[in-house]
């Protein structure tokens, strides 16, 4: 059977934001929450139908790709194409949001469900040249994980949890709200199923801790200010078995004092006297390599731009680079002697003859012709 659309099982619009996607999936999923229809097949379906459709236009890359190639454009990712395969698998994913609907936190039916741990951000500044030509830097990243004494269990080694005997280790118990009957986590368990008589000396029974982590991050050459890469599974531990979060790194490029940047091109001024620029000039310029020789043509004017191809950036997962573009200004000379300003009076003068022997020309054609007449 084919799919729907994702647009249409949430019963919003391709210009519909965040909020109001959030805002009909939160709907759906109370109208087809298995709580609230036991044993109705065709609700649990549409229940995973709108969870697959809001996993996906939730997340801003995976709706690009959906808008631009339908089902196909998310085959394979996270959500997509049946990517939730039961419903404890969405409650494990949107804990926060049955949490809203009902009212606790924990996904939806006992907080011994699975959650994904939450990601994090880290912000790192890097040189100019290190954008340019790629990196690879060593980050020490703060992270809750999982306990390495207990195993995350939160019992002290050669001791397991017990059972707890008020919920029978199901991690939540039944309440009546109104005609609804809904699991709420358990109480005596806080929605875990066990209990912890002897708990672990190093999380305290928590089954989690704090710890630094030592990662090695590859930066691609060509990022620029505000390019985010994903670390996936590096974030925060999931909760009772759950996934972690991602780590998203967030590039900030200093400036440099030779370049400037213009998206993958790279913008170069650099001087060069007026005699340099009438007479021709082999110039040095400075690349991200080494420097080259380029040529300065007779007659070049203060202000012009020349284009050296594939000397700039490189595009982002592509071998293609921009440009270097390198702007010239003619440099007008102070502090001249005695000498350099007779020269160049003789250069005026030599250039001022040229139209006034022309207009004498002509005014000695036009009086012979008179006088021939």
């Amino acid at each position: 059977m084919s799919k729907r659309c994702y647009y249409e099982v949430l019963e919003v619009t391709r210009e519909s934001q965040e909020g109001e996607i959030k805002r009909a999936y939160r709907k759906k999923a109370m109208e087809f929450h298995p709580d609230r229809n036991p044993g109705d097949a065709q609700a649990e379906e549409n229940f995973k139908e709108a969870a697959e459709a809001y996993d996906v236009l939730r997340d801003p890359e995976k709706r690009s790709r959906y808008d631009r190639f339908g089902h196909e454009g998310v085959n394979g990712m996270n959500g997509g194409f049946g990517g939730f395969q039961s419903s404890e698998d969405i409650f494990g994913a949107f804990g926060d949001i049955f949490g809203d609907i009902f009212g606790f936190s924990g996904g939806g039916r006992g907080g011994s469900r699975m959650q994904a741990g939450s990601d994090l951000r880290y912000n790192l500044t890097v040189s100019f040249r290190d954008a340019a030509k790629g990196t690879e830097v060593e980050l020490n990243i703060p992270v809750t994980d999982t306990c390495d004494t207990c195993d995350g269990s939160g019992a002290a080694p050669g001791t397991t949890p017990e059972t707890c005997s008020h919920c029978g280790g199901r991690g939540a118990v039944e309440q009546t709200q109104g005609f609804f009957r809904i699991s709420v986590p358990c109480p005596a368990c806080n929605g875990r199923g066990k209990v912890i008589t002897n708990p672990c000396p190093e999380c305290h029974g928590g089954g989690y801790v704090r710890k630094q982590k030592d990662l090695n991050v590859r930066i691609p050459a060509g990022v620029d200010n505000g390019s985010r890469l994903r670390l996936r599974g590096e974030g925060e531990a999931g909760m009772n078995g759950g996934p972690h979060g991602d780590l998203y790194v967030v590039i900030t490029v200093e400036p440099d004092k030779v370049f400037k940047r213009q998206g993958q091109d790279l913008v170069l001024s650099t001087e060069i006297t007026f005699v340099q620029a009438a007479l021709g000039y082999k110039l040095e310029i400075p690349t991200l390599d080494d420097p080259i020789e380029m040529d300065v043509p007779k007659g070049t004017q203060s202000g012009e731009v020349f284009q050296l191809r594939g000397l700039g950036l490189p595009y982002l997962g592509s071998s293609h680079k921009g440009d270097l573009l390198v702007e010239v200004k003619v440099k007008t000379p102070t502090g001249l002697s005695s000498r350099q300003e007779e020269l160049l009076r003789e250069f005026e003068a030599l250039d001022e003859e040229k139209p006034m022997k022309k207009v004498k020309k002509l005014f000695k054609k036009a009086k012979d012709k008179v006088m021939g007449e």
